[in-house]
């Protein structure tokens, strides 16, 4: 085995010039080599790219983790195998074709060797590829011959002075200014058992968890060498012990998304990668291990004269980062003001900036935080209307402060289900029988049919006879549900009645701020177009049975804003405006000066 790897560098950067001369072997439990044409030139096309771009500031192109164990004088290769086979056929087809001559002659080092352990005959057949045809019955030596075939493609368009460039790249040594490396981790300290080296290939590959950036900043952080030999067992318990005491604290719901804004594009499975990505000010659209060469390039300037990395302050910088957030958390004000300004798409780093700039104070912080607030709901209610962009941050923020409102109750708004169920805009009272088509008026026939039979089996009846509208109003519905087809003039004519009957024949801007609510993604789906007394009805079903309800949405559909009391099955325009008032009157101290005045 080259002496250069038998370093006490277990996680690091190795270029491809540092694996010449190795020997990989690739066990049993790993699959074939299956890599596409695709995925060849995709790999081709990135390292030509990158030798291309003098102006780029990165100065080395990384390739995916290699993954090692160290047995018997050969490398077992636990993950990343076919990244090293393209590796192979591409560095053998550039010494067959291009140099002409072993590579050991022109850089002093051999290419690295590969041996299959289920394949018999595996290094011969890769040191004669091009020999060999890709119609071969051995499975993995088809794909392989295939790889080679596009190697050889990609490489004709191209001419000798390319080959060197191409080549000078690849085989980079580490003191060059731009080379091609990848994330070394070698875990053979960790498999003191002899099935360890399986358990982490089957996590990463079978059950298709990949290996993350914490898990690799992690293992920097774990690295015995950066210890003194004494010291090092118990430095490394209490990382280790610090470290999932964070994550225990970022897996509880209420806290993760307090600070986090779930993206569809960004996914953590271990969430103390988000504060480490905030550390290292990951950019949107970054090369997926951005955060471990940051980490990585940090241990490196902490190098003290001894060799050791001095962990103590890169440490300490990881737990500040986070005490920061759980002081936050622990702050019901902080908590409320931060998790809004969060949701709008504020940065959570940029955020923790401010609140340490100049030796900030709270209250100063907190001005900040409700300066920024106002900036977020810098408009007229009165002239806000469904599909306006600012109208979702004044119901969130009109529930937010409601809850902060009652300072006796130590009630917290719940941002993990807020975002979590999808929590969206919807009317109050229903639209026009316009917006009621096709299947669409057999689900609203359904519902409406399923609140009268409710209400007359309950005996939950008005004067002035009632009970005889709601029997004529039970038989027409079944009558349109055992249509085969439901005419316009018939939905629109029952339609209309039972309109009047519940007051929704009553006009008045329905997409107003005054009827609108914050309401969860499946209420909104399956009763959008009821009216107002069976949406009111599903809300408290809901509310009784601990499905969350916005406490601003449930004050609304029990009437609370409405001054005028007795008439619960109706949302009229008075209530609307009354409601209207009382979000006015809430939000105060955050909007501008607004046209109608509040009570």
């Amino acid at each position: 085995m080259n002496e250069e790897n038998t370093d006490n560098s277990k996680l690091c950067l190795k270029t491809i010039y540092e694996l010449l001369g190795e020997n990989f072997y690739i066990p049993a439990y790993q699959r074939g080599y299956r890599w596409s044409a695709i995925q060849v030139k995709e790999l081709l096309d990135d390292i030509w790219e990158f030798s291309q771009n003098d102006g780029d500031k990165a100065s080395f192109y990384c390739l995916q983790p290699v993954v090692v164990v160290q047995s018997d004088g050969h490398w077992e290769v636990v993950d990343g195998q076919q990244r090293l086979t393209t590796l192979y056929v591409i560095l053998h087809y550039l010494e067959k074709e291009h140099l002409r001559r072993e590579l050991n002659e022109a850089y002093k080092k051999p290419i690295f060797s590969l041996e299959y352990e289920t394949r018999k005959g595996s290094q011969t057949f890769l040191k004669n590829i091009q020999e060999s045809s890709a119609d071969t019955t051995n499975i993995d030596f088809y794909h392989i011959a295939k790889a080679y075939e596009e190697v050889d493609r990609w490489f004709r368009d191209r001419d000798y002075n390319d080959n060197n460039v191409f080549l000078g790249t690849l085989l980079a040594k580490p003191d060059t200014s731009r080379s091609v490396q990848v994330i070394w981790y070698d875990l053979t300290d960790e498999c003191k058992e002899n099935d360890y080296a399986v358990d982490v290939f089957s996590r990463i590959n079978i059950g298709k968890i990949p290996l993350t950036n914490a898990e690799l900043v992690k293992a920097l952080f774990l690295q015995s060498s950066h210890f003194h030999r004494e010291k090092a067992s118990l430095k490394q318990i209490q990382i280790a012990t610090e470290w999932d005491a964070i994550e225990k604290s970022l897996q509880d719901p209420s806290f993760w998304y307090f600070i986090y804004k779930p993206q569809p594009w960004q996914r953590y499975d271990s969430r103390i990668e988000y504060i480490f990505d905030l550390m290292k000010k990951k950019p949107s659209g970054a090369e997926t291990f951005h955060t471990f060469h940051e980490f990585n390039a940090a241990f490196k300037a902490s190098k003290e004269a001894n060799g050791r990395v001095n962990i103590d302050p890169l440490w300490k910088e990881v737990k500040d980062y986070f005490l920061t957030f759980d002081e936050w958390y622990r702050d019901r004000d902080l908590y409320h003001l931060i998790g809004f300004l969060v949701d709008c798409g504020h940065s959570v780093r940029d955020l923790k900036a401010k609140s340490e700039e100049n030796n900030s104070t709270k209250t100063d912080f907190k001005a900040y935080l409700k300066k920024e607030i106002r900036k977020e709901v810098n408009c007229q209610l009165d002239e806000l209307g469904y599909g306006d962009k600012e109208l979702r941050k004044v119901l969130l923020l009109f529930n937010i402060q409601t809850l902060l409102s009652t300072k006796e109750a130590d009630v917290r708004f719940p941002f993990d289900r807020y975002k979590k169920e999808n929590w969206d805009i919807e009317h109050i009272r229903s639209q026009t029988d316009k917006e009621i088509t096709g299947v669409s008026r057999r689900e609203w026939a359904k519902d409406v049919l399923e609140y009268f039979a409710d209400t007359r089996d309950h005996t939950i009846v008005a004067t002035d006879g009632v009970s005889d509208d709601i029997g004529g109003f039970i038989s027409d519905l079944r009558k349109l549900l055992n249509a085969d087809k439901i005419d316009d003039s018939s939905f629109k004519s029952l339609y209309e009645k039972i309109a009047s009957y519940f007051k929704e024949d009553e006009v008045f801007e329905l997409d107003g701020v005054g009827n609108l609510a914050l309401l969860d993604a499946t209420t909104n789906r399956s009763y959008k177009n009821a009216m107002f007394p069976i949406k009111r009805r599903r809300i408290i079903h809901n509310d009784m049975n601990g499905v969350f309800v916005p406490i601003c949405t449930k004050n609304v559909f029990m009437k609370f804003y409405s001054k005028k009391l007795g008439e619960v099955m109706y949302w009229k325009e008075s209530d609307a405006d009354e409601y209207l008032n009382a979000i006015k009157g809430v939000l105060q101290e955050y909007l501008p000066d607004q046209q109608g005045a509040h009570e």
